[in-house]
């Protein structure tokens, strides 16, 4: 009776067992999740914008107070989008008739954020290049990358965990222009994300010399302007949240 149903054991006992199951361990990437990283949420000290469509496909709009808007008509949000792509490794191209991935997934998913905004990361990585970088490592716990514009000067671009790159800022970047960090703000925006399962990350961007080639950490460490938040989840196998369903109607 058992085989009929797909379940097949090796001893009685474990049949007679999953009666009394109430609860059940799991590992949660790729199995329960898609393991494709999403932002869903991008925020800024001009406000706060929803970020449709999931997985890696560059399809998806910007939702504020329910209305979908142009980000790009966004200052303070186009500047949090570029440096995404900027400070940056991965990279997202459509082959075989699937969107692929190389680099980090949570990379990926800023890539494809960008992407969904308008702005074509491959491009603007040529227009914008990166002179040096600090990799990530988890003892310091953030990125950072060192650019050249030709019309404005040098910029070095953080992305990292948020506590540790609003320690780094002093000013936000507003609608009007960059104004003195209101910290404890922030950290009521980063637990907000947090509370609903979101994994935060922070983004700030500070001036460099237009003759600057080299970055140090000394060069992060203090004086930067907070750009904003986004929050990424990992979308839900659509059979994982059948079979939890299943489960919790069975008392599990």
């Amino acid at each position: 009776r058992m085989a009929a149903r797909n379940a097949i054991v090796r001893r009685l006992p474990a049949v007679e067992t999953l009666g009394s199951v109430t609860v059940i361990c799991s590992d949660k990437t790729g199995t329960l999740t898609r393991n494709e990283m999403t932002v869903t949420r991008v925020e800024t000290a001009s406000g706060e914008w929803r970020v449709e469509g999931v997985g890696y496909a560059p399809d998806g709009a910007f939702v504020r107070d329910g209305d979908r808007i142009d980000p790009l008509a966004q200052p303070g949000l186009t500047a949090l989008l570029e440096a995404a792509a900027l400070c940056n490794d991965a990279t997202v191209r459509h082959a075989a008739g699937e969107w692929r991935i190389e680099g980090d997934p949570m990379e990926a998913a800023l890539v494809v954020l960008a992407e969904k905004a308008g702005l074509a990361h491959e491009a603007l990585r040529r227009s914008v290049p990166r002179d040096d970088e600090i990799p990530f490592d988890a003892q310091h716990r953030y990125m950072a990358t060192l650019h050249h514009r030709h019309d404005d000067g040098g910029f070095i671009l953080v992305k990292g965990a948020p506590e540790r790159v609003l320690a780094m800022c002093t000013h936000e970047l507003a609608a009007d222009g960059e104004r003195v960090l209101d910290a404890a703000a922030w950290q009521a925006r980063i637990a907000a994300l947090a509370a609903e399962g979101q994994r935060v990350l922070a983004f700030a961007r500070r001036a460099a010399g237009a003759q600057q080639r080299e970055l140090h950490f000394g060069d992060v460490e203090k004086g930067a302007c907070l750009l904003g938040l986004v929050g990424l989840i990992d979308p839900p196998r659509p059979e994982a949240v059948a079979a939890v369903a299943e489960c919790r109607a069975a008392g599990v």
